[in-house]
């Protein structure tokens, strides 16, 4: 028999418990469901609702209005298993007595190509900053890192000064799970992050001190939304028209290692993914490209044109 009903604020607080300390999820995949369940106690309260007692064709409505909003194949599959984790918690709980969510499949998500920038549009943003100035050095280091290891941006902002060996040029990469690897870089990241170290980073720490290698101007390491402004402001002042994230730094260099003859093995690898299918979606870029090479230089690739009489 399903017991008393908690207060929306108390059950989102002990699944997230939950999610902690039984799943030991990451935090940020915590702060994911947080604020999907947030959303959907909205969506109830302005509709009049009760999450215990909704059925499945109301969490289909949900749903569906959520998609007019435009979100991503993505997005709402993330919608999908963040409530259905919710409900096995309550259900687990014995809060309620069944999930409306369970039968819900996953929408089959669109592989997309992932953008990318070309080696001349690299160039014009990690030569974008005022490497004159201490913020200007930091984020020239930072850029010009992240696109010479492919990190992921919460990788990137969690590097301390510990995870960068300049003599040997690799770094410890911290990942997904906690899983750790070792990803090498080049002389010019290594020549920058020396830079940075020696002449501008005694500039953010100031009075204090802090174990992590890039920070803010209040001494404490940057968040993600940060690095995105940051990536955002310098995008601008590049004038490049294509929209980018500090992800597609990531892209670009998986691309552009495997238009130079990398392995796909090496490349997952650097990437840090754990299967390898993640990393074939780039094999589509270079077969694009590669049947465009074929298109242009084969002698049989196309008809030849019918001579006039």
């Amino acid at each position: 028999m399903p017991q008393t009903t908690p207060k929306p604020n108390r059950i989102i607080k002990q699944f997230l418990d939950y999610l902690n300390v039984e799943k030991g999820l990451s935090l940020n995949t915590i702060d994911s469901y947080r604020s999907d369940l947030i959303r959907f106690f909205e969506y109830i309260k302005k509709n009049n609702l009760e999450w215990e007692s909704m059925r499945r064709q109301d969490i289909e409505i949900y749903l569906n209005e959520t998609q007019t909003e435009g979100i991503s194949t993505s997005t709402l599959s993330r919608y999908i298993s963040s409530l259905r984790s919710f409900y096995k918690f309550a259900l687990l709980e014995d809060i309620i007595s069944h999930s409306p969510v369970e039968e819900i499949e996953l929408p089959k998500k669109i592989k997309r190509l992932p953008q990318f920038l070309n080696s001349d549009e690299v160039e014009r943003l990690l030569n974008a900053p005022d490497r004159a100035t201490p913020v200007g050095l930091r984020d020239a280091a930072m850029l010009e890192l992240l696109y010479a290891t492919g990190e992921r941006v919460s990788e990137i902002i969690r590097l301390k000064m510990e995870d960068i060996n300049l003599d040997e040029g690799y770094l410890l990469c911290t990942g997904k799970g906690e899983k750790q690897r070792l990803i090498p870089f080049g002389d010019n990241a290594a020549d920058l992050l020396e830079r940075y170290i020696t002449d501008a980073r005694p500039f953010f720490i100031k009075k204090s001190s802090s174990p992590y290698l890039f920070l803010t101007i209040r001494s404490g390491p940057l968040s993600r939304k940060t690095f995105w402004k940051i990536m955002k402001d310098y995008r601008l002042k590049t004038g490049i028209k294509k929209q980018f994230s500090p992800h597609t730094l990531r892209h670009s260099f998986a691309t552009h290692l495997l238009e130079n003859g990398a392995d796909l093995r090496s490349v997952q690898l650097l990437l840090g993914h754990s299967d390898i299918s993640t990393t074939q979606i780039y094999t589509h870029i270079n077969q694009r490209r590669m049947k465009k090479m074929y298109d242009q230089y084969h002698p049989r690739a196309h008809k030849e044109q019918e001579s006039n009489n």
